[in-house]
């Protein structure tokens, strides 16, 4: 519940931003429950071990900042086709994996903040143009962030629904059976600049900040995670839910604790059931996913991005942490994130490519 209602709303926001209609969105959605859940459940029957997974959360606020390619959303699910065919590569080609890691940290999560600030700034921007709307979420926000930490953006979500439902009566229109998710399939179209802007950088930040911590979690809890394995099936369950609008499938990393922690159970031989019923959930959710899209939809498309900006803002707090951790490369670390965050772009390349680009020559100058 944590992980689907703290940032399906984002998932749709990136999708649409990408080009999608209604339609091909929330078919995006469906696959991407369907595709996770189902795979949760068959690795941790398999492997006996508490394998959470999930959407990319920043690839998803990497998408709401990209804009429409040209092309349009068919060349963006060209780019989700060549991302899953990388993850897929890494699975199988231990090497690129060790070439992902080997960017440096203080580059990598530089280069996630800098893509979600634009975001994070949603909040605010709205509280001062619809404040009325806004000030009352926010207010929830803050008081479960104190009390109840886990449910702070579920609640922000809630409050959002009650008070457009206060302001607004809500209309979710349509038949019973028009709000039933269907999967739209999108014929794709390789674009270099699609490629590049989209899928490298989708492919770099989910490597960096899904998969790479999401092992590092289950590693800090006691597990030893058939890493091959795992990023295979990923990586083969995004390139099957590509056309579809799945744009990336990976590890859990914001929610992985939950499950591989010792609060789902004392003994850690039997997490695994955690983890396996959150697979389940994910899939009986994602066919909610077009009365999902039709709340929204009652909602000012600001107000939607705030609930997503309300979300990001731990994983914006943890990026810049770690991206000004260490002294040494510190300014490259800061060239990425304002190159990122800046959403320059230039012969068909967007703003996460070049802040890279730019992270790396400036610290081999350095």
């Amino acid at each position: 519940m944590v992980g689907f209602s703290s940032s399906f709303a984002l998932v749709l926001t990136g999708l649409r931003g990408v080009g999608a209609d209604r339609d091909q969105a929330v078919s995006g959605l469906l696959l991407l429950c369907l595709g996770m859940g189902g795979l949760a459940v068959w690795l941790g029957l398999r492997h006996r071990q508490p394998i959470s997974i999930a959407w990319s959360t920043p690839g998803a606020a990497l998408l709401a900042s990209a804009g429409i390619p040209a092309g349009g959303y068919r060349a963006a699910v060209g780019a989700f086709l060549v991302c899953g065919l990388l993850l897929t590569l890494t699975g199988l080609w231990p090497r690129l994996s060790s070439l992902v890691a080997a960017i440096p940290t203080g580059l990598a999560t530089g280069l996630l903040a800098g893509v979600l600030l634009p975001l994070c700034l949603a909040p605010v921007q709205a509280a001062f143009h619809l404040p009325g709307l806004m000030l009352p979420v926010l207010a929830v926000w803050a008081l479960l962030l104190r009390w109840a930490r886990r449910w702070a953006t579920p609640g922000a979500l809630v409050a959002l629904l009650v008070v457009l439902a206060v302001r607004t009566p809500l209309h979710l229109g349509g038949t019973a059976d028009s709000l039933l998710p269907r999967v739209t399939l999108t014929t794709p179209t390789l674009t270099w600049s699609a490629v590049i802007g989209i899928a490298v950088p989708l492919y770099v930040i989910t490597m960096a900040s899904q998969n790479i911590p999401g092992i590092a979690v289950l590693r800090h809890f006691g597990y030893d995670p058939p890493i091959r394995s795992v990023l295979t099936a990923t990586g083969l369950t995004t390139t099957a839910t590509a056309l579809g609008g799945g744009y990336a499938v990976n590890l859990a990393a914001i929610t992985a604790a939950l499950c591989a922690g010792p609060d789902a159970h004392p003994d850690r031989g039997r997490r695994w059931i955690a983890s396996v019923t959150a697979g389940a959930c994910y899939i009986l959710l994602g066919l909610t996913a077009g009365v999902s899209a039709a709340l929204l939809t009652q909602a000012p498309p600001q107000l939607v991005e705030a609930i997503a900006g309300l979300a990001l803002l731990p994983t914006l707090g943890s990026a810049l942490a770690a991206a000004l951790a260490e002294e040494k490369g510190r300014e490259a670390a800061v060239l990425t994130f304002v190159v990122a965050a800046s959403g320059v772009s230039a012969y068909g390349v967007g703003a996460p490519v070049w802040a890279l680009a730019a992270g790396l020559a400036l610290r081999l100058l350095m």
